[in-house]
């Protein structure tokens, strides 16, 4: 199956990493050539640690490199059973995106986008294909989560939720459906546990490294929270934030004044390489 995945950035990447590793010819389009040569080494590398750790053997790695093909071109779509879009999270961007997809997109083709906080439902209306649009909302890092969000906007029918589980399944990962909700599930619920860690760190309650700790040996977490905002991007928990406030009005999603700072300092985490904590 031709699996077309349009953004290569850290999600995009890692999901065409996933599709490419499951047997899927991919196509990779993004609008600037560094953006895909970025991509490409980042998912070689992917795959490499992943041989080292033996969770894939080398000719599996080695297979699943070459079956995925970059374009800058969105026409490169054409063929594509699925096109799962995972570009920046801002309305204006997938407007611009979808309008261009639904030109060239094959009528038939299943149409996912990898929104963790926008509307499905909206972002369908763009593309003019409500009935075949879902949401498809993936983990960081792809290649490792096995959670995927399988998101039915108002006019998504049955069938289409339907093959994107069993795309899904077919991905070795677990698919869960929900409405088109604010925040889908994760993010309603992770957005205000990360937040309040951001808030006790402003306030110096503790330092960082002791809040994550608190948090691991206290709550039993894998993570903490402050490193998990910088595995997600401190970029994306903004911006999950100010959607879910907005949507809501409750103040318990108001983004942290540090998270702010931050964004704006250019510190978003592990993407580049500081946030609450340093990764160079």
């Amino acid at each position: 199956m031709k699996v077309a995945v349009i953004g290569a950035g850290t999600m995009g990447s890692g999901i065409a990493q996933a599709c490419a590793v499951a047997g899927h010819d991919v196509v990779l389009i993004d609008t600037t050539a560094e953006a895909l040569s970025r991509a490409q080494a980042g998912i070689q590398n992917s795959l490499e640690r992943l041989v080292k750790r033996e969770k894939i053997s080398e000719e599996d790695a080695s297979a699943a490199l070459t079956r995925v093909s970059t374009s800058a071109d969105y026409a490169a779509v054409s063929g594509a059973a699925v096109v799962i879009e995972a570009v920046y999270e801002a309305p204006e961007v997938k407007q611009q995106v979808w309008q261009q997809l639904a030109k060239v997109a094959d009528a038939g083709a299943l149409l996912a986008t990898n929104t963790s906080s926008l509307s499905v439902t909206q972002i369908a209306a763009y593309s003019g294909r409500e009935a075949r649009m879902v949401g498809m909302h993936f983990f960081n890092p792809v290649p490792m989560m096995a959670l995927v969000e399988v998101v039915r906007g108002l006019r998504t029918d049955e069938a289409a939720v339907a093959e994107a589980k069993a795309f899904v399944e077919g991905l070795g990962k677990s698919p869960i459906v929900c409405e088109d909700k604010p925040g889908f599930i994760v993010n309603r619920l992770l957005v205000p546990y990360i937040n309040d860690a951001m808030h006790a760190l402003g306030e110096g309650v503790a330092s960082a490294e002791d809040i994550d700790r608190a948090m691991k040996l206290g709550a039993n977490m894998p993570i903490g929270p402050l490193a998990l905002a910088d595995l997600v991007g401190l970029d994306v928990c903004l911006a999950a934030g100010e959607s879910l406030l907005a949507e809501f009005g409750d103040p318990k999603f108001r983004p942290a004044p540090l998270l702010r700072q931050m964004v704006r300092a250019g510190k978003l985490g592990r993407k580049t390489g500081e946030g609450f904590f340093d990764y160079e």
